[in-house]
């Protein structure tokens, strides 16, 4: 995975300062969800894989596939991957370039693990809570996981909070261990 993101970052970030300069960041997050769709998709995945078509003609049925929405940056971007048989980062490349987007319009995305369903309420709370202490507008991805027993545990970026009775447990018998 590591690999994969380190490849993937030079075209997320070029094709980010493109859509960038050229305020068109929508349009590119559009064409990037689609050609990531396109190349998960196993029939789609295995015609780009195989060595038996040249670089021409998978790059041929990407435009074909993508119709209309293809511009010539979006052309350019299929033409370069296709050339050095890297059309499969695609997914990877649109996740940065959203990860690139959300940063610059000040939002940060949250996962959220609950034992319970969570009320609307409860997420605008803990949205406005978490947006004072990152100081950015968060967007929650919210879970069950009964297996929390009760609570929730939020992460944001690399930060974890645990406020699980599970994650207590675990702190608890950690600190009896020493």
């Amino acid at each position: 995975m590591a690999e994969l993101t380190t490849v993937a970052r030079p075209y997320a970030e070029a094709v980010f300062s493109l859509a960038s300069e050229a305020q068109r960041l929508d349009p590119w997050s559009e064409a990037l969800r689609w050609l990531a769709a396109m190349v998960q998709n196993p029939e789609v995945a295995e015609y780009v894989t195989n060595p038996k078509h040249t670089a021409q003609e998978v790059e041929a049925l990407m435009l074909d596939v993508l119709g209309e929405r293809a511009t010539d940056e979006v052309k350019n971007l299929i033409g370069a991957l296709s050339e050095n048989s890297r059309l499969t980062l695609l997914p990877e490349i649109a996740n940065q370039f959203e990860l690139f987007k959300a940063q610059t319009e000040g939002i940060v995305d949250a996962t959220v693990e609950s034992a319970f369903p969570m009320t609307e309420e409860q997420k605008s709370e803990l949205a406005q809570t978490l947006s004072k202490k990152y100081g950015k507008t968060v967007r929650l991805d919210v879970h069950e996981n009964a297996d929390l027993i009760g609570g929730v545990r939020v992460l944001v970026g690399d930060d974890v909070i645990d406020a699980s009775v599970r994650g207590k447990l675990h702190a608890m018998a950690a600190s009896l261990k020493n």
